[in-house]
């Protein structure tokens, strides 16, 4: 005989309250991904030093045009609620009131990939789509290229490219703000 079992999905309003009731602690490294806690994998060295220098050029390039926020949370629907590694948001929030910076308010999504290459695009960049997040980088460190997803619609990216070292790149939403690819990389 076959056990039948089923997951409790979670709400991301119940994985806030987990969180102000101390079953998940403030500095451990978990996301809501579709209604699973998911725990994040570690941020190594060569993570860690891409993750700074693209938030400090970015926070330079990019001035009073936009608010860069660096490993906070964004929410992305009911069922999940992202830590991306960086988010470049609009200047004044579409979603007055709301918690965190919800699609209306992104206007790209960084996600610098090591280990977590897989993660990205299989589980998170499904949800980014179906979301209505209008452009995110993958900054793939092992492949040294950055993966450019623009143009969501029923749940995948229209737009789909891949810049590698030496090229340049620009946010769709601010494209007169160029950056170089051996800049993000490092």
């Amino acid at each position: 005989m076959a056990i039948r079992t089923e997951r409790r999905l979670f709400t991301v309003q119940e994985y806030h309250r987990m969180g102000e009731a101390g079953v998940l602690a403030e500095d451990e490294r978990v996301e809501l991904i579709e209604g699973e806690i998911v725990t994040m994998p570690p941020i190594g060295e060569g993570h860690a030093r891409s993750v700074d220098g693209a938030a400090e050029l970015l926070i330079t390039r990019l001035g009073q045009r936009a608010r860069v926020r660096i490993q906070g949370p964004v929410d992305v629907g009911q069922r999940s609620e992202f830590q991306p590694d960086l988010a470049v948001l609009r200047r004044e929030p579409a979603c007055v009131g709301a918690e965190h910076p919800g699609p209306d308010d992104i206007l790209l999504i960084i996600e610098v990939a090591d280990t977590s290459l897989e993660r990205d695009r299989g589980l998170k960049l499904p949800v980014y789509a179906r979301a209505g997040v209008g452009e995110v980088w993958i900054v793939n460190l092992r492949a040294g290229l950055i993966e450019v997803y623009r143009q969501p619609g029923g749940g995948a990216y229209r737009d789909v490219s891949t810049v590698g070292r030496g090229e340049r790149l620009t946010i769709s939403a601010i494209p007169d703000v160029g950056f170089a690819t051996d800049e993000i990389l490092g």
